[in-house]
């Protein structure tokens, strides 16, 4: 079932969106913004990702508000992308136009486009979220297949194995952060729904492997023929 606003028994009430004028000040003014924390926060998403949030809540209990008010986050995760598709573009890719091309692509359409559309609750708090699951996803997909790339190209069963699997532990784990993310609202009831995707892509990953699909090989004849 859906998630729900809880009526009784989780009752803290939802605090209003903060305003995005200071948060995109300070965009531009990268000596305010936490980088120390944001890597520390990065580190732990992929290792231990519930002291986020349990840090997340405490930030709501000094400031009030469930969002960051710091966009380090997204400015350093937007810098990794762009230097992760570059490496894509280089081995692969076969003009600056096109590479080009592919960085908007990536940085506009993968991380923020999807991000804000997904972002279907107290927005700014819900792209805090899908931003810190798409950091682990960043790292297996976009550093971890980079440098098995050369393998993973390759035909023949192996391969695809590999390829699927590293797709089904990014994606699950997207949606284990959202689970985790949306979790600490006290004003949502049955998040577990944020966790019914996981399922779906455990039971279509052996239907992908037995029919010989090879999802890196795919998204890179996508983007670089």
């Amino acid at each position: 079932m859906l998630p729900t606003t809880a009526s009784k028994g989780r009752g803290a009430s939802r605090s209003a969106p903060p305003l995005f004028g200071p948060y995109l000040r300070r965009i531009v003014k990268w000596q305010q913004m936490d980088i120390e924390y944001t890597f520390w926060q990065m580190v732990h998403l992929c290792t231990s990702p519930k002291v986020v949030y349990q840090h997340t809540k405490y930030h709501k209990q000094t400031k009030n508000q469930w969002a960051r008010d710091d966009p380090a986050f997204v400015v350093i995760l937007i810098l990794f992308l762009v230097f992760a598709t570059s490496a894509y573009c280089a081995a692969y890719g076969e003009s600056a136009s096109h590479a080009a091309l592919t960085i908007t692509s990536v940085v506009f359409l993968h991380f923020l486009f999807a991000g804000i559309v997904l972002a279907t609750l107290c927005w700014l708090y819900a792209f805090d979220v899908h931003c810190n699951s798409f950091f682990p996803a960043f790292v297996i997909l976009y550093v971890v297949q980079y440098f098995l790339s050369p393998l993973l190209v390759a035909h023949g069963f192996f391969p695809a194995l590999l390829s699927n699997l590293l797709f089904v532990v990014a994606i699950s784990y997207y949606h284990y952060l959202n689970f985790l993310g949306y979790d600490v609202l006290p004003f949502l009831d049955r998040t577990t729904f944020f966790l019914y995707p996981i399922g779906l892509v455990i039971i279509l990953s052996p239907l992908m492997i037995l029919i010989g699909f090879n999802p890196t090989r795919y998204f890179l004849s996508l983007y670089f023929g």
